[in-house]
């Protein structure tokens, strides 16, 4: 195992671990397929891709139609002990810990309003959340007492959540920022249909600070933002920065795919000595992203070692919740950077 480790440390720029290469071993007893395999061992893919491609080198597993373990792969996950990676979910909820009971309504509404939606673009990173997964966003905000009554931002909505809320008659007002004018159309357009009127939706790169009418503004945001640290700061920077004061919510995803442990601890730190604001709430793999039909054109596609596109979701994202305390603070300035925003070491979806 030492020699394995060695071997990715060598080939890869995303911090590795024993822990890594065992989840990954798990996951390839559990699963032949690529995507499934990066989906249950909860590593980068880019990582995932290394240490399979060290495994094969060193006749531990075998590429063909899918990935298996060869015989001395079998001897090696004995000694260790290594197991399959088995998932125990709640069936009802999908391991969100909210339920749709009292939603189904708005959710097959939902589904019939988005059925022409604009779909993903590349360029943007964009990719969309399942209708359930939207809609368990609505449940999960509102049971935390941030919906009702409340002002709220919507930063990115490639999710449309902004129309979920619409649906749900909850919040006083919603504010929709949004770098394409597809989606934007969009929404207004199903603004006017619904005949909503508490809503306000703008076009603005967020690399830009917010305008000043919205500094101090709102009492909850929801955000998706793209999986880099710097991305990470600038979203949620933005979103705090537009929070009324203490004791305000922010919601946000971050995935396992795309990023490390040691990225997460970067981004803890962030929130924690930075921002100054308290994480209360993270649920794993909350969020459902439907595969974006531009699969080939990624770097996940250029790092798997089975060119076959996904047939089941595999990229999911874990919802976090903050709150703001008397001396949270945001993030105002603007940032000029390019491609960096959507792209590190660890980003595949690129």
């Amino acid at each position: 195992m030492e020699n394995i480790l060695e071997k990715v440390k060598a080939r890869s720029e995303i911090p590795v671990y024993e822990k890594s290469i065992e989840n990954v071993l798990s996951s390839i007893l559990t699963s032949e397929d690529f995507w499934k395999i990066v989906d249950l061992s909860e590593e980068p893919l880019p990582l995932v891709s290394d240490i399979i491609r060290v495994l094969e080198e060193e006749g531990i597993v075998s590429i063909d139609e899918g990935i298996k373990l060869t015989e001395k792969g079998n001897k090696l996950v004995k000694e260790y002990g290594i197991g399959k990676r088995e998932e125990s979910i709640c069936e009802c909820c999908e391991g969100r810990g909210v339920s749709l009971k009292n939603y189904q309504d708005i959710l097959e509404k939902f589904k019939e309003i988005v059925k022409n939606r604009p779909m993903p673009k590349h360029e943007y990173d964009q990719g969309f959340v399942t209708a359930e997964c939207t809609i368990s966003r609505i449940a999960l905000m509102n049971s935390r007492g941030d919906l009702f009554n409340k002002d709220v931002l919507v930063l990115g909505d490639d999710d449309l959540t902004s129309i979920a809320l619409m649906l749900s008659k909850l919040p006083k007002k919603i504010v929709v920022v949004d770098i394409d004018d597809r989606l934007i159309s969009f929404i207004k357009d199903v603004a006017k249909q619904l005949n909503y009127e508490n809503i306000e939706v703008i076009t603005l790169d967020l690399r830009k600070p917010l305008p000043d009418k919205y500094s101090k503004a709102f009492d909850t945001f929801i955000t998706d933002p793209p999986e880099t640290v710097y991305a990470i700061k600038t979203f949620i920077g933005r979103g705090i920065s537009a929070l009324k004061g203490e004791r305000r919510a922010g919601y946000f995803g971050i995935t396992r795919r795309e990023s490390s442990l040691d990225k997460w601890r970067e981004i803890q730190r962030t929130l924690i000595n930075e921002f100054n604001v308290v994480i209360t709430d993270i649920i794993r793999n909350f969020n459902h992203y439907v595969n974006w039909g531009y699969e080939e054109e990624t770097r996940a596609w250029d790092l798997s070692p089975i060119k076959k596109k996904p047939e089941d979701i595999w990229y999911k994202s874990y919802m976090f919740r903050i709150e703001t305390l008397k001396d949270s603070r945001g993030f105002e300035e603007e940032v000029e950077i390019g491609d960096e925003l959507y792209n590190d070491a660890e980003s595949s979806t690129t």
